[in-house]
């Protein structure tokens, strides 16, 4: 334990403080010291221990104030949390449903060019088919090419 003097209302007090706190213990007695003379100054020398009293009520009605805040603060924090989870939740749901589209999308594709290169097959059959016939019936009715 450490040992700390401050110094409140003109007075000198040896305060006990864990290790390593003392600077902490040292600021609040500041603090505290500048609200009691504050309220002196205003009020006048109303008594010590009334002084006090009113003293530790401010001091505490901070502290509820403050605490109120931070409480609103984090039911706000909730509340972004809670947006921030059901939006990631929208983005995946989201993301899911564009990878099945262009799975989706793919698997057409491939059954297009499946369906486009049996169709040029068949085009070019029918092309090579034709030509034959073309230059078979050239042959047939060419007058070059019959006997006589």
């Amino acid at each position: 334990m450490a040992n700390v003097n401050i110094k409140f209302n003109g007075k000198e007090f040896l305060l006990s403080c864990e290790d390593g706190q003392e600077e902490h213990l040292d600021e609040l007695s500041i603090y505290l010291n500048e609200k009691f003379n504050n309220l002196k100054n205003s009020l006048g020398n109303i008594g010590e221990s009334k002084l006090l009293l009113i003293t530790s009520i401010s001091v505490l009605d901070e502290y509820y104030e403050t605490k109120k805040k931070i409480d609103i603060q984090k039911k706000e924090i909730n509340k972004i949390t809670e947006k921030f989870k059901e939006l990631k939740s929208l983005v995946y749901n989201y993301k899911d449903l564009k990878e099945k589209d262009i799975t989706e999308l793919s698997k057409n594709q491939e059954d297009l060019k499946n369906e486009i290169d049996a169709n040029k097959n068949d085009y070019e059959t029918l092309v090579d088919k034709t030509t034959i016939e073309l230059e078979n019936f050239i042959k047939r009715n060419d007058p070059d090419t019959k006997t006589q």
